[in-house]
Protein backbone atom coordinates (compact mmCIF):
# COMPACT_ATOMS: atom_id res chain seq x y z
CA UNK A 1 0.00 0.00 0.00
CA UNK A 2 1.35 3.25 -1.05
CA UNK A 3 0.71 6.86 0.46
CA UNK A 4 1.31 9.24 -1.97
CA UNK A 5 0.47 12.70 -3.56
CA UNK A 6 -0.29 13.01 -6.90
CA UNK A 7 3.40 14.32 -8.37
CA UNK A 8 5.02 10.85 -6.19
CA UNK A 9 2.92 8.04 -7.21
CA UNK A 10 4.06 5.85 -10.05
CA UNK A 11 0.55 4.78 -10.83
CA UNK A 12 -0.44 8.27 -11.82
CA UNK A 13 1.52 9.35 -14.21
CA UNK A 14 -1.80 8.24 -16.74
CA UNK A 15 -4.09 10.12 -14.31
CA UNK A 16 -4.08 13.92 -14.82
CA UNK A 17 -3.52 16.70 -12.67
CA UNK A 18 -6.51 18.11 -11.55
CA UNK A 19 -8.28 21.74 -10.94
CA UNK A 20 -8.20 21.41 -6.78
CA UNK A 21 -4.90 21.58 -4.11
CA UNK A 22 -2.68 18.46 -4.06
CA UNK A 23 -3.75 15.73 -1.73
CA UNK A 24 -2.74 12.82 -0.01
CA UNK A 25 -4.23 9.34 -1.23
CA UNK A 26 -3.38 5.71 -0.28
CA UNK A 27 -3.57 3.84 -3.82
CA UNK A 28 -3.01 -0.34 -3.62
CA UNK A 29 -2.85 -2.57 -6.78
CA UNK A 30 -5.64 -5.27 -6.77
CA UNK A 31 -5.79 -7.84 -9.29
CA UNK A 32 -3.68 -5.70 -11.62
CA UNK A 33 -6.42 -2.64 -11.24
CA UNK A 34 -5.04 0.44 -8.86
CA UNK A 35 -7.64 0.96 -6.00
CA UNK A 36 -7.77 4.40 -4.04
CA UNK A 37 -8.92 4.37 -0.23
CA UNK A 38 -11.89 5.91 -0.04
CA UNK A 39 -12.39 7.43 3.68
CA UNK A 40 -15.85 8.33 3.70
CA UNK A 41 -17.14 4.64 2.48
CA UNK A 42 -13.52 3.28 4.42
CA UNK A 43 -13.01 0.82 1.63
CA UNK A 44 -10.71 1.29 -1.72
CA UNK A 45 -12.33 1.33 -4.39
CA UNK A 46 -11.05 0.54 -8.19
CA UNK A 47 -10.17 4.06 -9.68
CA UNK A 48 -11.37 5.17 -12.78
CA UNK A 49 -11.32 8.80 -14.08
CA UNK A 50 -14.79 9.69 -12.20
CA UNK A 51 -13.34 8.50 -8.88
CA UNK A 52 -10.69 10.16 -9.73
CA UNK A 53 -12.38 13.51 -9.20
CA UNK A 54 -14.96 11.57 -6.51
CA UNK A 55 -11.80 11.27 -4.21
CA UNK A 56 -10.25 14.64 -4.95
CA UNK A 57 -14.01 16.39 -4.31
CA UNK A 58 -14.36 13.78 -0.88
CA UNK A 59 -10.98 15.65 0.36
CA UNK A 60 -11.64 19.38 -1.09
CA UNK A 61 -14.77 19.25 1.09
CA UNK A 62 -13.26 17.59 4.04
CA UNK A 63 -9.77 20.03 4.34
CA UNK A 64 -10.55 22.89 2.47
CA UNK A 65 -14.13 23.49 3.60
CA UNK A 66 -13.98 21.92 7.13
CA UNK A 67 -17.59 19.92 6.48
CA UNK A 68 -17.27 16.97 8.68
CA UNK A 69 -16.24 13.80 7.82
CA UNK A 70 -19.59 12.17 9.79
CA UNK A 71 -21.58 13.99 7.54
CA UNK A 72 -20.69 13.66 4.18
CA UNK A 73 -21.47 10.12 2.53
CA UNK A 74 -20.50 8.85 -0.87
CA UNK A 75 -21.77 6.89 -3.95
CA UNK A 76 -25.60 6.10 -2.50
CA UNK A 77 -28.89 4.73 -4.30
CA UNK A 78 -31.74 6.47 -4.56
CA UNK A 79 -34.98 5.90 -6.45
CA UNK A 80 -35.88 8.66 -8.77
CA UNK A 81 -39.38 8.29 -10.40
CA UNK A 82 -38.97 4.78 -9.97
CA UNK A 83 -35.89 4.58 -11.39
CA UNK A 84 -32.71 3.30 -9.33
CA UNK A 85 -30.13 6.40 -9.83
CA UNK A 86 -26.80 6.46 -7.71
CA UNK A 87 -25.55 10.07 -6.40
CA UNK A 88 -21.69 11.20 -6.39
CA UNK A 89 -21.25 12.89 -2.88
CA UNK A 90 -23.80 14.17 0.08
CA UNK A 91 -22.92 16.89 2.50
CA UNK A 92 -25.60 16.44 5.24
CA UNK A 93 -26.79 19.21 8.06
CA UNK A 94 -26.69 17.86 11.48
CA UNK A 95 -30.53 17.82 11.38
CA UNK A 96 -30.47 15.19 8.26
CA UNK A 97 -31.56 17.24 5.77
CA UNK A 98 -29.14 17.73 2.46
CA UNK A 99 -26.45 21.04 2.33
CA UNK A 100 -24.92 19.61 -0.87
CA UNK A 101 -25.05 17.88 -3.55
CA UNK A 102 -21.98 16.88 -5.65
CA UNK A 103 -22.59 15.79 -9.45
CA UNK A 104 -19.08 14.27 -10.43
CA UNK A 105 -17.88 13.55 -14.41
CA UNK A 106 -14.97 12.50 -15.63
CA UNK A 107 -12.38 15.32 -16.54
CA UNK A 108 -12.58 14.22 -20.44
CA UNK A 109 -16.62 14.33 -20.35
CA UNK A 110 -17.67 18.28 -20.67
CA UNK A 111 -20.22 20.27 -18.24
CA UNK A 112 -23.24 20.67 -20.03
CA UNK A 113 -27.11 21.72 -20.03
CA UNK A 114 -27.23 17.73 -19.54
CA UNK A 115 -25.05 17.57 -16.58
CA UNK A 116 -27.37 20.15 -14.88
CA UNK A 117 -30.39 18.86 -15.72
CA UNK A 118 -29.45 15.53 -13.97
CA UNK A 119 -28.56 17.08 -10.74
CA UNK A 120 -31.76 19.39 -11.07
CA UNK A 121 -33.53 15.70 -11.24
CA UNK A 122 -31.64 14.53 -8.69
CA UNK A 123 -32.74 17.40 -6.33
CA UNK A 124 -36.34 17.08 -7.19
CA UNK A 125 -36.18 14.59 -4.86
CA UNK A 126 -32.82 15.62 -2.38
CA UNK A 127 -33.74 19.36 -1.67
CA UNK A 128 -29.99 20.09 -1.33
CA UNK A 129 -29.35 23.47 -0.51
CA UNK A 130 -26.33 23.57 -2.47
CA UNK A 131 -25.13 21.68 -5.39
CA UNK A 132 -21.27 21.11 -7.76
CA UNK A 133 -20.90 19.76 -10.70
CA UNK A 134 -17.07 19.04 -11.31
CA UNK A 135 -15.29 17.24 -13.54
CA UNK A 136 -12.22 18.01 -11.48
CA UNK A 137 -11.25 20.88 -14.04
CA UNK A 138 -14.32 22.70 -14.06
CA UNK A 139 -16.51 23.28 -10.84
CA UNK A 140 -19.85 25.23 -10.49
CA UNK A 141 -21.50 25.96 -7.63
CA UNK A 142 -24.90 26.68 -7.35
CA UNK A 143 -27.29 27.84 -4.36
CA UNK A 144 -30.91 26.51 -4.68
CA UNK A 145 -34.14 29.16 -4.20
CA UNK A 146 -36.86 26.84 -4.05
CA UNK A 147 -39.55 28.92 -3.88
CA UNK A 148 -38.61 30.65 -7.38
CA UNK A 149 -37.72 26.72 -8.58
CA UNK A 150 -34.05 28.49 -9.25
CA UNK A 151 -30.53 28.01 -8.74
CA UNK A 152 -28.42 31.14 -8.59
CA UNK A 153 -23.98 30.31 -9.46
CA UNK A 154 -21.86 31.03 -6.63
CA UNK A 155 -18.10 31.89 -6.98
CA UNK A 156 -17.58 29.08 -4.84
CA UNK A 157 -19.32 26.65 -1.43
CA UNK A 158 -19.96 28.32 1.52
CA UNK A 159 -17.29 27.42 4.41
CA UNK A 160 -18.44 25.12 7.35
CA UNK A 161 -21.71 26.61 8.83
CA UNK A 162 -22.19 26.71 12.43
CA UNK A 163 -24.71 24.37 12.93
CA UNK A 164 -24.02 22.79 9.43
Amino acid sequence: MLLASFHQNPYFYAMQKLNFPAYNFRFKNSENKVAIFDEIRKKFVILTPEEWVRQHVVQYLLLDKKYPKSLVNVEKVLKINGLTKRYDVVVFNSDGSIFLLVECKAPEVKISQNTFDQIARYNLTMKAQYLMVTNGQNHYFCQMNFEKEQYHFLKELPERIIGL
